[in-house]
């Protein structure tokens, strides 16, 4: 039984009629003094608020903004205007690198018209692997002159050459083929053009040419490293942007052979075929697999007469799928191609698929006829389905029929013979279905998950140019201190991915160290921003649609251990000329408001000068990143130059830069006075007290040391090593964020959780920080957070000495134990956080820890009487353990750069992000849950043979509600009754927890955190895998030409590359 008192005069009554209608044998063997418990809480409650107003000085801020509210103007923001703002200014930025990359193909064209195949060319280039590499004489050895590299800030201070760009070759090509040479010699011409275009755009990043033959010339010119094995494996053909890039949509049905004569060698090479056709597909492709022998089957029995997106999702089922085909019986194909037309025809009446390119892909070691009625039948005479046909094995007895059916259905014959044949003869269909787009006049632009343009020709591939566009280019774009201290921007392609959003999580650290996950790159908006259930805003953005959403949301913070309750403002646009949409997201109240102060240069400029003050380095005051002068500057140290007019040609953002100076001499008496307490400070009874900082709105911070930098508990607090804790691109600190949301006055009191303390030891430090608020017309302004951080140890000296009563109270009006302390053995003692963490405990091992994993039987009381409630989050980006022998056909996405950054370093704040590489996957529900660690939830420490794969799990996150200000109550526990009191901890996030520590409830078992998989059962599962998703079809298609040669389609009259036809399509990525 249990009592508790709400706010209001009816609760007193009824939580002491609960406590008196106990029978007698349910008498609690420790009874607790509620009037004792609340005095301590008052008496801690007190002693701590002076302390930290006192020592972070916020009533003198406060005070201050007060002081200055009547020069203050709170503007609301217009967000449909700041997003269509913000989306023609990406739309100018994207612009200007798809110039830089038209100017390449111009280039391209006039080398290749003036340049004469040479079958004996004999040329020296730069070889990326061999570049500076000298012989035993110490001479450089053959296409490895010097090459000149030196680090640079804009290429992450990667080693570059930006005068010159040099050629990269898989292992398995040879250097010096006439091909090759003829191609890097006509080649050299891009060479002025990439230095040109870095000039004139010095945000510029990576250019590069992919070529056909293999090559791949890179600018700037870097040193690339094989891996482990000495190879190098990278092969820009095989990359999903190059691929992309010369094709249009695809609808595919493989057809492979598995009757008895496939067995051994033949299945081995079947296999690979199939999964090299897969790797060759995209999101804007779909796809379906048949294996007939003695009868047709689809090998996922769930996919049985569709065609499914070709998202990495499906491709990796397909490939764990395929691995399980076996050979027997005898091979009818006639009904597996039948059925292919069938599923082809009717997505293609049903204006479903990609509505583009048709094709089937016949795999196999022979054919007895050429099936000459199915093809009158379903397919001639307008042959909108192309045949490539795939010979398996040496004997040659069927190959003119296998030839024939490929020749008279506008497709192409290969024989494959050993598993080396693969790659190459999987590749050929790619070079048949970019005839159309190459020999098409048009010069239209097509986007997929990446830019495209289509170049004048002939009909043959020569090769790919493009750009990387580094996504935080684009995000400059929204400066973050328009969008308040929880907003956010984020972009989205035309297939509902998510390009840039705050919460997406790329990576995932395994061991010690930080990795891709193999589906970094195929996050649905739907999976981060999961309160949509109904994909109102996703549908209207892919759609690319202008408008406005309003939703109620719940944001994790603190790695998922804390939620923030608030209501968000979608506002969203097109970006004009791209397959991408553009959100802003504001939340409400008084994150849509902008504080604009007013002062004077010569008075801001005095108190920027002042050495506790920074500003928020990666935010953009002053554009420092593009005169090579200005990349040395700090931010604050632009300001400073842009003011004093020592820098006349930097570009700043004045409003920005205005109110920073506002917010500069408002802050500026906290210099004094914490200087002032620093040099008073009596080390007997505030020891402890670390440091004090304040932040503002326009990403200004103070700080301040009351102790030797060299005594500082947490040494990353505050610095890049601890991001949570600074102005950041994506956020405000946590401390000001969870300020925010809390009254102001009121202070916030964080504990690093045990699996996050430095060290991995135990915490050692709490952060308390509060809001400062404005208001102006009844508009109320968040302008700055403050705070101090604190050592643990003077948070439980000040704890236990107030939980005390002295030997000589009087206890005469008191009904329980007196006098009491928590230092009895008879009394369990906690401070508690709003989430539910331990800050004190008797048992130091418990700080940083749930109280419900150390004492489920109140904190399951404490859920029941709704003084904490249970919120159930998801996680869509989750990655859970599977036992080693679990077969996963995950592999990871390379971008055309990532050979080389792996061998030398993840570079975390600028890894590759392929447009054309990403998928899709949707969220479903289920309340069938399987244990799993989540790594967004809590570290974990893997075993040797523990693998990660992508999950979807579901974790609670316990809230308090403030509106319960006390409870108290008895719990059964089966031979006795165990008392707790619960009491709030004035002006704070905190709760005082006294429990009876002699009666064992170890019969309530703990209250876990856990994340936990969302595990699918069949019918579940395949209707997810059935699902399509809403998507943006690409804008061109290229699936036939009049002009195309449907007899040049293999064998002896096979695709011969003639360097002089040219096609290349603009590709820009995104990083």
């Amino acid at each position: 039984m249990a009592g508790a008192r709400r706010m209001g005069p009816w609760a007193v009554p009824w939580m002491m009629l609960c406590l008196l209608c106990l029978p007698p044998s349910a008498r609690a063997q420790t009874k607790i003094p509620l009037e004792t418990v609340k005095s301590w809480a008052d008496a801690f409650g007190g002693e701590l608020y002076s302390i930290v107003t006192k020592y972070s000085g916020s009533p003198l801020l406060q005070k201050k903004y007060k002081d200055v509210e009547p020069t203050l103007k709170i503007k609301e923001v217009d967000g449909l205007e700041l997003v269509k703002k913000f989306s023609d200014q990406m739309e100018s930025m994207l612009r200007r690198k798809v110039e830089a990359v038209e100017r390449l193909v111009e280039a391209a064209e006039d080398a290749d018209l003036n340049h004469e195949y040479n079958s004996s060319l004999e040329f020296d280039y730069y070889n990326s692997l061999l570049i500076n590499n000298k012989d035993e004489n110490d001479n450089y050895v053959e296409l490895g002159d010097e090459f000149i590299l030196e680090p640079n800030e804009h290429f992450n201070n990667l080693l570059v050459n930006t005068t010159y760009s040099d050629i990269q070759l898989p292992t398995n090509v040879y250097n010096k083929d006439p091909d090759i040479l003829n191609g890097v010699y006509m080649s050299e011409a891009l060479n002025p053009i990439f230095v040109d275009n870095f000039e004139r755009d010095p945000t510029l990043t990576w250019q590069y040419f992919g070529s056909s033959t293999g090559f791949f010339r890179l600018y700037p010119g870097i040193k690339w490293l094989p891996d482990e094995n000495g190879v190098i494996s990278f092969d820009c053909r095989n990359r999903g942007w190059y691929i992309q890039a010369a094709t249009s949509p695809k609808d595919i049905v493989i057809i492979v052979d598995v009757s008895g004569s496939m067995k051994g060698l033949r299945m081995t090479i079947a296999k690979h075929t199939i999964v090299t056709i897969l790797d060759t597909l995209g999101e804007n492709d779909f796809v379906n697999i048949i294996a007939y022998n003695d009868y047709v089957h689809f090998i996922e029995p769930c996919f049985k007469g569709i065609l499914v997106q070709a998202d990495r999702d499906n491709r990796e089922h397909f490939k764990q799928l395929v691995e399980e085909l076996q050979a027997k019986g005898v091979g009818t194909v006639s009904k597996a191609l039948t059925e292919s037309f069938k599923i082809l025809r009717e997505f293609r009446d049903a204006g479903q698929g990609g509505l583009c390119n048709q094709a089937i892909m016949l795999i196999t070691d022979g054919a007895v006829e050429d099936y000459e009625a199915v093809f009158e039948k379903y397919n001639w005479p307008d042959r909108k389905v192309r045949v490539f046909t795939y010979l398996i094995g040496r004997e040659v007895t069927f190959a003119p029929n296998v030839k024939w059916i490929a020749c008279n259905n506008k497709g192409y014959y290969t024989q494959i013979s050993t598993l080396a044949d693969v790659q190459e003869n999987v590749m050929e269909y790619l070079h048949v279905l970019s005839r159309p787009m190459v020999i098409n006049h048009d010069h239209d632009i097509i986007w997929t998950e990446a830019y495209m343009d289509s170049a004048r020709s002939h009909g043959i591939l020569l090769g790919v140019v493009g750009s990387d566009v580094p996504l935080r280019e684009l995000l400059k774009l929204a400066p973050r201190y328009k969008l308040g201290v929880h907003g956010y921007a984020f972009l989205n392609t035309n297939n509902g991915y998510i390009l840039s959003h705050p919460d997406l999580r790329p990576l995932y650290k395994e061991g010690k160290k930080l990795k891709p996950k193999p589906n970094y790159n195929s996050v649905d908006l739907s999976e981060v921003e999961w309160e949509d259930r109904d994909e109102i805003l996703r549908t209207a953005m892919i759609n690319g649609e202008t408008g406005y959403l309003s939703m109620d949301v719940k944001v994790p913070v603190d790695k998922g251990k804390r939620v923030l309750f608030l209501t968000n403002d979608y506002f969203f646009t097109d970006i004009s000329g791209t397959p991408f949409s553009l959100g802003v997201v504001l939340s409400r109240g008084h994150g849509e408001y902008i504080l604009l102060g007013n002062t004077s240069v010569e008075e801001g400029l005095h108190d920027l000068l002042q050495p506790d003050l920074s500003l928020a380095n990666e935010w953009i005051y002053c554009i420092t990143d593009i005169d090579p002068d200005h990349r040395k500057l700090s931010q604050l140290e632009a300001v400073i130059r842009f003011l004093t007019g020592e820098e006349p040609d930097l570009e700043c953002d004045e409003e920005l830069v205005q109110e920073v100076l506002f917010d500069a001499v408002v802050t500026a008496p906290m210099e004094a006075y914490w200087t002032t307490l620093a040099l008073n400070m009596s080390l007997d009874t505030e020891a402890g007290v670390e440091m004090a900082f304040l932040g503002t709105r326009a990403g200004l911070m103070r700080s301040a040391l009351y102790v030797g930098s060299e005594k500082i508990s947490n040494k990353k607090f505050l610095t890049q090593k601890d991001k949570e804790s600074i102005f950041t691109m994506d956020h405000f600190p946590l401390w000001y964020r969870r300020a925010a949301e809390h009254p102001p006055g009121s202070f916030i009191y964080s504990i690093v959780s045990e699996d996050d303390s430095e060290g991995g030891g135990l915490p050692k430090v709490v952060t308390v920080s509060t809001s400062v608020s404005v208001s102006v017309d009844g508009k109320m302004g968040i302008a700055a957070a403050v705070g101090v951080q604190i050592k643990l140890d003077l948070l439980q000296r000040k704890f236990w000495m107030a939980m005390q009563q002295p030997n000589d109270s009087d206890c005469s009006a008191l009904d329980g134990a007196c006098p009491l302390s928590c230092q009895d053995d008879i009394l369990n003692c906690f401070l508690i956080d709003n989430n539910g963490f331990i800050l004190v405990s008797k048992i130091p091992e418990e700080t940083g820890k749930f109280f419900g994993a150390v004492d489920g039987s109140v904190m399951t009381q404490l859920l029941n009487m709704g003084m904490f409630r249970r919120v159930t989050m998801y996680d869509y980006q989750a990655m859970c353990k599977v036992p080693y022998h679990h077969h996963s056909g995950a592999r990871p996405l390379l971008s055309p750069i990532y050979a080389f950054l792996a061998a030398v370093k993840w570079l975390i704040s600028d890894f590759l992000i392929f447009l054309l590489e990403f998928n899709m996957s949707s969220f479903w529900h289920s309340d069938n849950l399987a244990d799993a660690k989540a790594v967004f939830h809590h570290s974990h420490k893997h075993k040797k043979h523990d693998t990660l794969q992508p999950c979807d799990t579901e974790y609670p996150v316990f809230v308090y509600e403030p509106a319960i200000k006390e409870t108290n109550g008895l719990i059964e526990c089966g031979d006795c009754q165990k008392m707790f009191v619960a009491q709030q901890i004035i002006s704070s996030n905190l709760l005082l927890l006294v429990t009876d520590a002699v009666c064992d409830c170890s019969v309530f078992p703990p209250v876990p955190m856990d994340a936990k998989e969302v595990k699918y059962n069949a019918s579940v599962k395949c209707e997810r895998m059935r699902s399509q998703k809403l998507r943006r079809r690409p804008d061109s298609c290229h699936a036939f030409h009049p002009e195309e040669n449907a007899q040049d389609c293999g064998g002896t009259a096979g695709i011969s590359v003639c360097p002089t036809l040219l096609l290349l399509p603009l590709v820009l990525l995104l990083r």
